[in-house]
């Protein structure tokens, strides 16, 4: 006990600090320290804590922290009240706002957040000391929900005021790792028995693009994945296709099958035409060569449409 009247954990919560023990294995305790640390840091660290980056609080694994905490305390300098009340009434009225977004994704996950304070929280690393929030909403508002952002062009990202070069750059980062894990996924297992997998990966790379594009996941004599590659880029209605240097590509990597996908950024997945007739073509072609055509797919925002469910081929 320190000669001060209060005991040790008055002393502790008078300074704007909360200690916790948890019971971490068998009898073994884990004590933390949280609250308003920053002024303490020192302290805490000289007394063997460990600051942790996730649960944004002080360990101590060792032993108790509470008497030695308290002393140190006492004999630190009072911080200057005044001062920091001036500091505090000077404060945007967004500080503190991005911890308590941080704390309640970590605590209450993903679903508790609306999908503007997901973008939000991801633009805090971006853009740092700015409140966001307006341009969280602005971003979702202008491409027409979550998915629109991150299938944005940065041309267009470019476009919207307050946006960084940093925050184009780390959006389309997230584009392409959610794609890695995407094709990871479907990579597992033979496609044709986790078609939804298929489905939801293709959506999540092509149903908001503003431009047409052609890609063509080849097969092993497993239906396993040997690649998903996109062939070809194209403009608002139209990508151009050659069926000729559809079948040599598959010949290159040694493909059995194959599943064509394009997209249809007006949001309608009907096939057209030219559609059905450049698959027919293409499935005639490999049909010599031992290849299989398993399946054309058209996706959109408001669905897909499969070839082999209508009938086409």
């Amino acid at each position: 006990m320190s000669e001060d009247a209060r005991s040790d954990q008055q002393i502790i919560g008078d300074a704007g600090l909360y200690l916790s023990e948890i019971n971490s294995d068998g009898d073994a305790f884990e004590y933390r320290i949280s609250g308003d640390t920053h002024p303490y840091r020192r302290i805490l660290r000289d007394l063997g804590g460990k600051w942790d980056k996730v649960k944004q609080n002080w360990k101590f694994s060792v032993a108790d922290p509470t008497p030695e905490l308290a002393e140190a305390i006492l004999k630190a300098p009072p911080p200057d009240e005044t001062d920091k009340k001036a500091k505090d009434d000077n404060k945007p009225h967004y500080w503190g706002h991005r911890q308590r977004l941080r704390d309640r994704f970590m605590e209450q996950g993903a679903n508790a957040l609306a999908d503007y304070e997901l973008l939000e929280l991801l633009l805090f690393y971006s853009i740092p000391r700015k409140d966001v929030k307006p341009l969280a909403k602005k971003l979702i508002d202008t491409f027409g929900g979550l998915d629109g952002v991150f299938a944005a062009d940065p041309d267009r990202l470019a476009e919207v005021d307050t946006i960084t070069y940093q925050t184009i750059v780390e959006l389309k980062a997230i584009k392409a790792a959610a794609g890695r894990l995407g094709q990871a996924e479907i990579a597992e297992q033979p496609v044709l028995s986790s078609w939804n997998k298929l489905i939801r990966y293709l959506k999540s790379q092509m149903a908001h693009d503003m431009n047409e594009q052609f890609r063509i996941v080849f097969l092993n004599t497993k239906n396993m994945v040997i690649a998903d590659e996109v062939q070809q880029q194209g403009t608002v209605n139209h990508t151009p296709v050659y069926p000729r240097e559809v079948i040599k590509r598959a010949l290159e990597l040694g493909a059995t099958a194959l599943i064509m996908v394009h997209n249809h950024p007006s949001g309608d997945p009907t096939p057209s035409q030219a559609d059905i007739d450049m698959t027919l073509e293409i499935s005639e072609a490999g049909e010599k060569l031992g290849i299989v055509l398993h399946d054309h797919i058209v996706i959109s925002k408001r669905g897909h449409s499969s070839f082999k469910e209508m009938g086409l081929i």
